[in-house]
């Protein structure tokens, strides 16, 4: 490995259910970006395949955990990549802050998890009415993604992110907000 070798930027891309995060990251990929994807889905269908209709409803301690496994093995998989950047669909600290919004007691772990795996920057997408759509994964209505995202934006600033919210736009509009966004901040 070069020792001139550094992890890549971290960078979050979050938002409520339907904003646009994971077609945003699949136009980054598509580009040569590198990007770690959502694994919630998975764990969804994981759930379901053993007859669990919605995990994180019936169990959102156990499915908090899985995904709390899951995104903290993507953080550490950035040192892995020879990149200037590294996005994440979601980061760390929306596990906690959905718990939150759910009023759902959890282990300080996942708060002190959140606290000690930082990402470098984190791109808010605003709740979009227009591209929204519920589906087998995603049970939430429009009006819960709206409210999920004022957590989310509440939430990542007290875990002390400086959070830039990215436009309503064409996917390739935000993409290069978020391309451009991060070159001229030199991150």
């Amino acid at each position: 490995m070069n020792s001139n070798f550094k992890t890549p930027k971290r960078v979050a891309i979050i938002g409520g259910p339907g904003s646009g995060k994971s077609t945003l990251i699949h136009a980054l990929e598509a580009e040569g970006h590198s990007c770690m994807h959502e694994i919630s889905r998975d764990i969804i269908l994981e759930a379901q395949k053993k007859g669990i209709e919605q995990l994180f409803l019936s169990d959102p301690i156990r499915f908090s955990q899985k995904l709390m496994e899951g995104r903290l093995q993507q953080f550490r998989n950035a040192s892995n990549y020879k990149t200037d950047y590294l996005f994440y669909d979601r980061g760390l600290p929306d596990i906690p802050i959905y718990m939150d919004y759910l009023g759902t007691h959890y282990p300080d772990y996942f708060t002190n998890t959140c606290i000690d795996n930082k990402y470098n920057n984190v791109f808010l997408l605003p709740p979009w009415e227009a591209i929204y759509k519920q589906d087998n994964e995603r049970y939430e209505s429009f009006e819960i993604a709206k409210a999920l995202y004022l957590y989310l934006k509440k939430g990542y600033k007290n875990f002390g992110y400086t959070l830039t919210e990215v436009p309503i736009g064409s996917v390739k509009t935000r993409k290069n907000f978020i391309i451009e966004t991060l070159q001229k901040s030199g991150d």
